[in-house]
């Protein structure tokens, strides 16, 4: 199966990039093709321009400047977020990606004023998730990460299939043992993915 992989961290010496180094070799071993996509180091403007807002719903027009993004996302029939989570939210530049990427034409479509889905070759979604606060204040927040991967981005893929979220809280609190223990986690979740 072919796996894209979208990490958003900016830090190379983070525990972030250990994360998803550890999901590309672990999705590797298990025998998929692996598309690892670390929008921090492919440069990936995340701002919507003016031009992209005024051109949104014009498909294919719409792709044209994001071209190779969208191809990668058309190929995949694996989808895997490997990003801190700032804020309850995900960073700007993953933020961007869905906003510049997930287009009409290319994610979804409108017919007759509904949404119809353009991503049902995704089989497989999985996140891989850390958070600075503990579990019960993103539970207060309404952990709005945890319900855009379990429900809008579930049912943009399949609403119906499963979804793999794996999530290392309070990491402002962390120890060497819980972030080990955390990766050993995302290892074999990974390799039965």
């Amino acid at each position: 199966m072919r796996v894209l992989v979208l990490h958003s961290h900016p830090v190379e010496e983070s525990y972030g990039k250990a994360l998803y180094k550890q999901t590309l070799e672990s999705l590797r071993k298990a025998g998929h093709d692996v598309d690892g996509c670390d929008l921090y180091a492919e440069n990936f403007d995340p701002v919507l321009s003016r031009h992209d807002r005024l051109s949104y719903h014009d498909y294919p027009g719409n792709t044209e400047l994001v071209k190779s993004y969208v191809e990668r996302l058309k190929r995949a029939e694996g989808l895997v977020l490997v990003t801190p989570i700032w804020n309850f939210g995900f960073p700007a530049i993953l933020k961007g990606y869905f906003d510049r990427v997930w287009l009409p034409g290319v994610s979804f479509e409108l017919v007759d004023g509904k949404v119809e889905s353009r991503l049902r070759h995704i089989r497989k979604l999985a996140a891989v998730l850390t958070y600075g606060a503990t579990p019960f204040r993103a539970f207060v927040a309404g952990n709005p990460p945890k319900k855009i991967v379990k429900r809008v981005l579930r049912a943009q893929i399949y609403p119906l299939r499963p979804v793999t979220f794996l999530a290392h809280y309070d990491m402002n609190n962390c120890t060497e043992e819980s972030r080990i223990r955390f990766l050993e986690k995302v290892k074999n979740a990974m390799e039965r993915y």
